[in-house]
Parts: C-alpha cells; sequence; structure tokens
C-alpha cells in the first residue's frame, strides 16, 4: 500500500511538470472551434453597451471639435504633413509616444512599474521593438498597397492639450490622413483621461473595400516570455461570451461579438475592447510573436469604429471595473491543466483577505504569513482526524502484516480479513487522506495567487527578500523549507518499512530543487505551513495523545474451562465479544 503512496506521489509530480509539454508537443491541444454565429439573446446586451461606448466616445469627439478645441488646435498647430513627427502623452500612470507616419504607437511606458534588473531599473516598455512587425492601431486592409498607404503616409495632427492632471483630466489627440488622387482618408481620434490606462478611440476611413482590421500590435503588452510553472503567456479573447487562451501555430480568426482581445503576460496586458467588431484575428508572427486585432465587416465610413485601448498591469480591481471578464486574464482557478472552478471560488475571497491584511501590515511577507496562521487555525479539526487516523493505522499496522503474511496467497480473503479488522478497531485506511483532500483547493488557491498576482511583484519582505514575485537570490528560503519537510516527515505518523521511508526522504530534496525557482512569496507561505504543522503535531503527540497500545480485539479469544474440563457456556457470550471477565475471590459462595 505505501509503495502505491509512493509512486504516486511521484507521477503525480511527473504530470504535474510533464503534461503541458508533452500535449503541446504531440499536437493533442488544439485551437478551441470557431464561432460563427451569434445567438439573439446575446446580442441585444452587446448592442446596448455598443451603443453606450459609441455614444461616449462621440461625445468626446464632439467636446475636440467644439469651438473651444478647435481653437486651441488652431492656435497651436503640431506640424505639418510634410514631414515626420512624434506625439508625446505623458500622465500619471504612463508615457505614450505616437508617430504620425501611420498614426501607430511607438512607445508606451509604464511609469509606475519597472524592470526586474537591479543595477538600473527601466520603465515597463509595453511595445515590442525586436523588428519590424505591425505596430499597434495600425490598420490592415484587403488590398495589400492601400494597406501600406495608409501604414506609410504621414498624417496630420491636432492636439487640444500639453498635460493631462487633475486640473485637465481629458485631453484629444487626432491623426488625419488625406490623399485626394487615389480618395484615401483616415482619421483616427485619440481620448485620454487623467489617472487611467484606458485611451478611447474612435477610426474613420474612405477608400477602402473589404473588412478593415484595427491592430493591437505584435506582442503589445508580452513584456517577459519566460515559462512560468502555471500560467498562460500570448494572446487571448472573448468571444460570444467565450473566453479563448490558446497560442495558435497560424492564423485564426474567431467570429461572433468580440467583447475583447489581448495579448498578455503574467504581469501585463495588452487589449482592445471594441464596439460592433464581427471578429477576432490572432496571427502567429514567429517564435514567441503573436499578433491581435479586431476585425470590423465593413469599413468604418459614414460610423466610426469605437474601441478603447487597455494597456498596463494586470490589477484585478482594474480590470473587474470593465465588467466584461478581463479578470479572468489572472488564472485564478488554475489546477494540474486548466482551470478548477472550486479553486476559482476559493481564490477570491483569499485575495480579498491578503489584501485586507496588507493594509494594516504594509508587507506582504508579513501579509502571507499571518493568513497562512489563519488558514492552519481553521483546519484545525481537520488536522486533528487526520492525525488521529494515522496514529490509528500506525497502531494496528503489526496486524495488518501479519494479516498480509498469512494471506499472501488469497488476496479475496486478505481484504476480508483487513476489512473486519479495520472495523473492528473503527480505523478509516483512508481517513488520513480524506482532509487533505477538503483542504486541496484552499491550498492550491493561495498558490495561484502568490504565484500569479501582481500585487506582489517587487514588493519587499525583510532583509534580502526585496521581490517577493522573485526567486530567493540566496536560496535560504528554500533550502530551509526543505529542511522543515525532511523534520515533517520524521514526526508524521508512518506505516512504512525502513525502505520505504529512505525513499520518501527523495520527496523533501525534489521539492527543494522545484522550489527554488519559485518566487520567494509562494516559498514563504509553504514554509509557514510546513513550520505550523510541525509545531501542531508536537502539540497533538505532547500534549493531546498519550502512549497507546495496540487494541487486541482481533487476537484469538481463549475460551475458559472449568474444572472438570468443560467449557463454561455461560461465560462464551462475553468472551467472545472480547470482554475480560473477572475472577471471584469469595470463598463462601459455593462452586457452581
Amino acid at each position: 500500500m505505501e509503495k502505491r503512496v509512493v509512486i504516486f506521489l511521484i507521477l503525480s509530480l511527473v504530470i504535474i511538470i510533464g503534461y503541458d509539454y508533452v500535449l503541446k508537443q504531440t499536437g493533442i491541444i488544439q485551437p478551441p472551434a470557431e464561432s460563427d454565429q451569434v445567438s439573439s439573446a446575446d446580442s441585444a446586451p452587446k448592442a446596448q453597451q455598443s451603443a453606450e461606448l459609441a455614444t461616449d466616445i462621440k461625445a468626446s469627439t464632439d467636446t475636440a471639435r467644439s469651438p473651444t478645441a478647435a481653437s486651441a488646435s488652431q492656435v497651436a498647430p503640431v506640424g505639418t504633413a510634410s514631414e515626420e513627427q512624434t506625439q508625446e502623452v505623458v500622465t500619471d500612470l504612463f508615457r505614450a509616444v505616437f508617430t504620425n507616419r501611420g498614426a501607430v504607437l511607438t512607445s508606451w511606458e509604464l511609469t509606475r512599474y519597472t524592470t526586474v534588473n537591479k543595477e538600473k531599473p527601466e520603465p515597463i516598455q509595453m511595445v515590442y521593438h525586436g523588428g519590424k512587425f505591425r505596430k499597434p492601431l495600425s490598420l490592415q486592409a484587403t488590398d495589400a498597397a492601400l494597406t501600406t498607404q495608409i501604414n506609410e503616409g504621414l498624417y496630420q495632427v491636432q492636439r487640444d492639450f500639453s498635460t493631462l492632471d487633475a486640473a485637465h483630466p481629458v485631453g484629444h489627440l487626432t491623426f488625419t490622413y488625406n490623399d485626394p488622387q487615389s480618395g484615401l482618408r483616415a482619421v483616427k481620434e485619440l481620448t485620454f483621461h487623467h489617472n487611467t490606462y484606458v485611451v478611447d478611440i474612435a477610426v474613420r476611413t474612405e477608400g477602402l473595400n473589404g473588412p478593415v482590421d484595427v491592430v493591437l500590435g505584435t506582442n503589445f503588452g508580452i513584456i517577459e516570455w519566460g515559462e512560468g510553472f502555471i500560467g498562460l503567456i500570448g494572446p487571448a479573447t472573448k468571444v460570444d461570451d467565450q473566453i479563448a487562451k490558446d497560442a495558435p501555430d497560424a492564423e485564426v480568426q474567431r467570429n461572433g461579438s468580440v467583447g475583447w482581445v489581448a495579448l498578455q503576460d503574467k504581469y501585463f496586458l495588452g487589449v482592445l475592447i471594441p464596439t460592433g467588431a464581427s471578429s477576432a484575428v490572432i496571427k502567429k508572427e514567429g517564435e514567441k510573436l503573436f499578433s491581435a486585432a479586431v476585425r470590423y465587416a465593413a469599413p468604418p465610413s459614414a460610423t466610426a469604429a469605437s474601441m478603447s485601448l487597455y494597456a498596463g498591469p494586470k490589477e484585478f480591481d482594474t480590470l473587474k471595473s470593465f465588467n466584461i471578464g478581463l479578470e479572468d486574464t489572472i488564472d485564478f482557478g488554475w489546477f494540474i491543466y486548466g482551470s478548477w472552478g472550486i479553486v476559482k471560488a476559493v481564490a477570491k475571497p483569499l485575495f480579498s483577505v491578503l489584501r485586507f491584511i496588507h493594509d494594516y501590515t504594509h508587507n506582504y511577507g508579513v501579509a502571507i504569513i499571518l493568513l497562512t496562521v489563519s488558514i492552519k487555525l481553521l483546519f484545525v479539526p481537520l488536522q486533528y482526524k487526520s492525525y488521529k487516523s494515522m496514529k490509528d493505522m500506525q497502531l494496528v499496522q503489526p496486524k495488518v502484516a501479519a494479516l498480509q503474511a498469512k494471506y499472501k496467497d488469497d488476496r479475496e480473503r486478505l481484504n476480508k480479513e483487513l476489512i473486519k479488522l479495520y472495523r473492528d478497531h473503527k480505523v478509516n485506511p483512508v481517513g488520513g487522506c480524506l482532509p487533505m483532500v477538503l483542504q486541496m483547493p484552499v491550498f492550491v488557491a493561495l498558490f495561484n495567487i502568490l504565484y500569479m498576482t501582481i500585487d506582489l511583484r517587487q514588493a519587499p519582505f525583510f532583509l534580502w527578500i526585496s521581490d517577493l514575485s522573485a526567486q530567493d537570490p540566496y536560496y535560504v528560503l528554500p533550502i530551509i523549507m526543505g529542511v522543515s519537510m525532511v523534520i515533517q516527515q520524521k514526526i508524521m505518523p508512518t506505516t512504512m518499512d525502513p525502505t520505504q521511508a529512505k525513499i520518501m526522504l527523495l520527496l523533501p530534496a525534489f521539492m527543494t530543487l522545484l522550489f527554488l525557482s519559485f518566487p520567494a512569496g509562494l516559498v514563504l507561505y509553504w514554509l509557514t505551513n510546513n513550520i505550523i504543522t510541525i509545531t501542531q503535531q508536537f502539540v497533538t503527540d505532547r500534549y493531546i495523545f498519550k502512549k497507546r497500545t495496540a487494541p487486541s480485539s482481533s487476537e484469538p479469544a481463549l475460551t475458559p474451562v472449568a474444572e472438570d474440563g468443560q467449557k463454561s457456556p455461560g461465560k462464551k457470550k462475553k468472551i467472545e465479544s472480547g470482554a475480560k471477565q473477572p475472577v471471584s475471590t469469595n470463598l463462601d459462595q459455593p462452586d457452581a
């Protein structure tokens, strides 16, 4: 039985690490089926939402075209269409740079987040500069020549603001391209807001035929491609209320009501939230290079193509405020492979509690310790039942071994005798595992929170731990965690023989190697959990459980014999039940 446990643990770890890789390499994982139809029940809310967003953008556009805005742009014109120029937009959250060649985005720096380079930290750059790929906000038409012209031409620029702050919370930047010879015209109107990562965009075109794509860009929002233990990096879409997170090997078009199309990594996200788009387009541009776009079936000429751009951190509250499921790009429900609803349901409240504790401690390391202690205290009854069950199994183990030796050639009889033994001693062989199974969703949920949320990014703990989202630079926490696992195994009740116990010592070594590359916050949680478990076992052994010996009810009962050599029938029933009979010492009472 114990050999099966050892094999199960080893196989589980191998499956967790290699399952996803094997499926991808063998091509078993396929892109989800495309959805071409939109139900009327879903289209009504989408249409209402699209109308509201279109109204908001129209209001912003009308403001930009008001006499005040027009006069401002006329008083301070920004260059002409005869030369290339850049436009910089600076807010408290980001610094964006646009070029009038193609009216595309060339830089988007997050001023509140920096790279992990300790020697020279720099602001996070959302725009990919690794090659000549489609830039954010470029347009794609069916005619290749017109696409090149509209993306390489010089646009006229108008803007009605210099800075964005509390006194001037809204600003408009308009790019206009006009070619009288070909009749090609394009207008991109951008509305910026103070203290938000959201930009409202309206696009109009003339002279184009067929579908038109508004491109999110190539790897716009993917900062680091480091393959993590969990979490998906790459494109994500929401079409017809179905969220897809897959990296296709070619171009994939998902038809339907487009909620959003995004490119994401572990902590950051670039996403277009369109109104009235007919499909989302994901295309592989190269190794670890993906572009994303929203497609409009008809060129946005008379009616502007309205959308919002969000380019920033994957902050849970910010993404949730959109109310369109963007917070699901943070996969709180990860479990082995895929997402588990129970884990997600547990993770979100735990995340709220973690942040609540942080509001008072102002240290996420301390908050992790306090949350772990609270969870362990909550599960004390289950932990006690699990420990008691293992103790009981340890006490009856000699009799189990004896039965296994006696009926080694009769498997059916052995199973019956073991069931009878467990029933007589009121021992549940799976009683030690069941409480652990009930606790698993909580542990996995906390694992996901500590591994995937941006709140722990560059959050210090103490001394050498300056970033709880990065691995311990000196491997102190993983080594201490490994030692704690060895101690926990030594004091844990076990029914293993010495050989099996030595084999199980490989598990702490394996886990230590695995945790060397894990974030320090996650290792801190695991270490705290182990220390509390060791303390619970010590207290239970020292103050709750007393030294017990195995019950003797399963031993063969001896039938007492009277002086005449005959069995005593009056006492047979009690003796068979395992009860011991007192010996009479009353000399005045005559013999029976």
